[in-house]
């Protein structure tokens, strides 16, 4: 029999995954100086923890992560909608998918290293290019994700609602949009973590404020622990806007049965 896991199975994993947490900071502190690998190559999580400190109170670390964060924020929600206005657009117009399918694929083939430079020309040293190079990182898995949701609905289950006199308006509602929220929400928790990489492309192309302003910095310093502190707070606004999409896709797709289950003998 399949059961939802326990409160105590939930608590052991918890700690089983805390334990590991520290284990990799212990081996981050001594490892590296029982290997021998100088601290400007690989520095210990102490010296990377000082680094930290140092740049909150001197270097306005807490700006330039939120700047960041804000980008990540607005280009991951920009590009989601438009990804999920074409997705639906390509998906309930085959006509349409046949003309702008040639352009949307070549827009996603091309780097999207090579439109920074091209945006900052075009807009400056504004946060508009990171936030547009976001925007095209994030777009293409939310509308593929949404152009197949829509395209795999079964026809005769639409057939059947406009036989009993459902509108196209109906059929969308009822009976798409539902059907494209779980691969919709897959799209998104892949966005959350591409939009961080979106606006850190824009940032080391062309930024004087935010995370990928300070990554710069500290490689030309040749400072290991400032590179090391910016890629950590880089992950955590990924790691944070994954979790809203998780807990947002919980409340949203509540009816879908549980996906984390164990089986148990009753």
């Amino acid at each position: 029999m399949q059961a939802v896991l326990s409160q105590p199975h939930l608590r052991r994993m918890m700690a089983g995954s805390l334990l590991l947490f520290v284990v990799f900071l212990a081996a981050w502190q001594w490892l590296p100086g029982w290997f021998g690998i100088p601290q400007f190559i690989i520095p210990s999580a102490s010296r990377v923890w000082g680094e930290f400190l140092h740049m909150v109170e001197h270097d306005r670390l807490a700006f330039h992560t939120g700047i960041t964060a804000i980008q990540v924020v607005v280009g991951f929600v920009l590009g989601a909608l438009l990804g999920i206005l074409v997705g639906f657009l390509l998906g309930m117009s085959p006509a349409a998918e046949f003309m702008l399918s040639p352009y949307i694929l070549a827009l996603q083939i091309a780097p999207k290293v090579a439109f920074a430079p091209l945006f900052i020309i075009w807009f400056g040293y504004t946060v508009y290019p990171k936030i547009l190079v976001a925007i095209l990182i994030v777009f293409f898995p939310i509308m593929i994700n949404v152009l197949g949701a829509v395209r795999a609905i079964d026809p005769d289950i639409v057939r059947l609602a406009k036989s009993f006199t459902a509108s196209r308006v109906q059929v969308f509602w009822k009976i798409e949009f539902p059907a494209s929220l779980p691969p919709l929400f897959a799209g998104l928790r892949i966005a959350a973590t591409l939009a961080v990489i979106g606006v850190l492309v824009g940032e080391l192309v062309g930024g004087n404020i935010g995370l990928g302003y300070l990554l710069t910095f500290g490689e030309g310093a040749g400072n290991t622990a400032m590179v090391f502190v910016t890629i950590i707070l880089l992950t955590l606004i990924g790691i944070a806007l994954y979790g809203v999409v998780v807990f947002v896709e919980g409340r949203v797709l509540h009816y879908l049965p549980a996906r984390a289950r164990v089986t148990t003998e009753s």
